[in-house]
This record gives structure tokens, sequence and C-alpha cells, in this order.
């Protein structure tokens, strides 16, 4: 029999069965009647079917993508199937395959010899800590939660009401990856007046020159936002117009050069304490922005005039999913610092030693 002349329930199950969305849209261009079955009734489920195995958790997805203030962070969101949603999910989901891609990097980065590609159960992982850590990062790290307000106890109640809808198991796998975005944020966006120097010397060896690091605090002022490069890529950023003075491939490489406009010192953020502060405040930025500024922003006034742009409220206000994680545990009797070195050992995260079982009671896999 032609594949061509199988029974429509079968056609069904064979979109059912694809592995992405452009598996899908794919198979669907392959002749007039396939792309009758699925333009008929059956065109979103398949959609949201092949969006579940690409990009998945579609629950927590969802949960991300349709939160706004007016309704507490913590409860569960339903929302029907359509275009105009699907749309806004792929931006998160791709934004979230990126961090699939980042997340062996960082993890292994001293013990480069154990890097690894992530298999499929590690990869879904990876997706749904993002997805949750974006959902409170978007709940809670707004205008809305100033620095006075971060010890209230209603506040902090509020915030872990919705830590209490996981497990002490996904709460670690939270945590391993807010830590390879921290790392992110500290070695690349934001790096230390140290990280700067190593560079530097990796890049240049054979130089003499002596960087020239600013002693100050290195943290955005609170002036009113210049002109510059940025345009609205997710809900929060900032909208800017001003063209870029450089292209970003092109900003890369004019970070560590030495020139009579330039500075590699320039573009340290302190030193230890004070870029200890810096990388708390920094951490206040979503998954989707630390991307962005990671791809297009890589000189220091870059981040600079983004970080302007998102309002008076950000400086000097650290982010809280460390302290309201602390506080959960607490509750149930675990200590973070507990749960951060079993995520350092491999008996918690998203990537567990071999042998090691989560609390579904499956091995993890070599």
């Amino acid at each position: 029999m032609l594949f061509e002349d199988i029974a429509n329930e079968l056609v069904l199950l064979v979109f059912q069965s694809c592995a992405s969305i452009s598996d899908v849209l794919n198979l669907a261009s392959t002749c007039h009647r396939f792309r009758s079955v699925f333009s008929a009734s059956q065109r979103l489920p398949i959609l949201y079917c092949a969006y579940e195995s690409q990009f998945g958790p579609l629950h927590d997805a969802i949960q991300l993508v349709t939160h706004n203030a007016s309704q507490a962070a913590h409860l569960s969101r339903s929302a029907p199937f359509s275009i105009a949603l699907l749309k806004q999910l792929l931006v998160v989901g791709k934004a979230a395959q990126q961090w699939e891609d980042i997340y062996p990097l960082k993890k292994w980065k001293s013990n480069f010899e154990d890097r690894r590609l992530l298999t499929a159960s590690e990869r879904f992982r990876v997706r749904r800590a993002l997805y949750r850590l974006w959902l409170y990062s978007r709940a809670f790290h707004n205008a809305r939660y100033p620095r006075t307000t971060r010890m209230h106890r209603y506040i902090v109640l509020e915030r872990a009401e919705l830590l209490h809808n996981w497990s002490t198991a996904e709460l670690a796998e939270v945590e391993d990856v807010r830590g390879v975005i921290r790392d992110v944020l500290q070695n690349h966006i934001c790096p230390s007046n140290g990280t700067i120097q190593r560079k530097f010397r990796k890049r240049y060896p054979d130089s003499n020159q002596q960087l020239l690091f600013n002693v100050h605090l290195n943290h955005p002022t609170s002036a009113p936002p210049p002109p510059s490069a940025f345009q609205l890529h997710f809900h929060s950023t900032h909208q800017m117009t001003e063209a870029p003075k450089f292209a970003p491939s092109v900003a890369h490489n004019f970070k560590y050069q030495t020139s009579d406009f330039h500075e590699p010192g320039s573009e340290g953020w302190g030193d230890e304490i004070p870029h200890y502060y810096i990388v708390e405040d920094m951490m206040k930025l979503d998954p989707g922005q630390i991307l962005w500024l990671r791809a297009n922003a890589p000189l220091k006034e870059m981040v600079e005039a983004y970080v302007r742009g998102l309002g008076e409220w950000f400086g000097n206000n650290g982010e809280t999913m460390g302290q309201t994680l602390e506080w959960v545990l607490a509750e149930r009797g675990d200590d973070v610092e507990d749960l951060r070195e079993g995520i350092v050992d491999g008996m918690f995260g998203v990537v567990k030693r071999a042998g090691w079982k989560d609390s579904s009671g499956l091995d993890c896999p070599e």
C-alpha cells in the first residue's frame, strides 16, 4: 500500500509522532492530502504535541508565558490552544534550547574530560528548570518588588508559595541551572577585573601592558537612560532605537584591544566584593535577557545602557531566588548548602552520577 493511501487515522498518528514542529510542517508539505489532513481540526493539537516533544514540558512553558501581575504566580493556569500562544511558547522554547547547549560547557568547565552531550531526559530537565526559574524571575524580579520589601514576611511567603509547587529534587534542578546562568553572567556579561586580566593575558601573552581598572564600584548609575542600541526582544526589555556603534562580532574582538579610544581594563566590573553584589543584581535578569546580552552586548557600556533602561528599581537590589530557596528548604528540614554540595557531587540536579536514583526511582543515565 502506498503511503498516501493509508487511512486518515494512521496519518494523524504519524503526525503526532513527529519529534519537532519543523517535522510536522515538512510532512504536511509533502502532498495535498497530507496538507488537508493537517489543516483540518487536528492542526493545533498536532503542533502542540510536537512542541511537547521538542520544547516540553508544555505545562511549565504555558505557566511562564501566561503569567501576569493579576494572578498569583503559584496558581496553575490553563490556556486554549492557539497560534498566538504557540508563537509565545516558541520564543521561550528556543531560548531554553540554547541553554541546553550552554549547560554542558559550564557544568563540566573544569573537568572537561567528562564533558558530553546531554541525554533526552537531561535536556528535558534543563528546560523544565529553566521555565520555572524564568517564571520566578518574571513574577518577582520587577518594579513591584523593590529592595525595601524583600524581607517583608508576606512577600517572602508569596515567593515561597511558588517554590512549594516543586519537590526538593526539582528545586535542585532549578538551582543547578541557576548556577550555570550565574557562571555566564559573572564570566561573560559582567566579568570581574581579575577575569578581564586573565583573558587579556591569555590573548596577548607577550604584552607587558598594565591594565587600568576602575577602583570605584563598577555599577550602573541611576542616571536617565541615554539612547542606545537595543530593541524590544522580550516583554520586559526596554525599547531602544538608535543603531549600535559596533556590530556584535566586531565589538567582541574590540573588547580586549587597546587603542586611543578603549582601555580593556574598563570592561571589568570590580574586584571580588563589588563584583559579587553586581552579579547578585544581574541575576534578576531572566534567561532570555541574559542570552540576548550574551549575543548582542559584549561591551560593558552596552550592558550598563540596557540595565539603566530597566528602571531605578533594578540597581542595588539583589535577586531573591537563593533566599527563597533557603527558606523553603528550611521549612522541609533540609539545608541549602547540603543541596548545593549534592549538586556538585552529582547526587542532585539535572545530571546525576551513574547509578544514582532520582525521586521517580529511575536509574540515571550513564
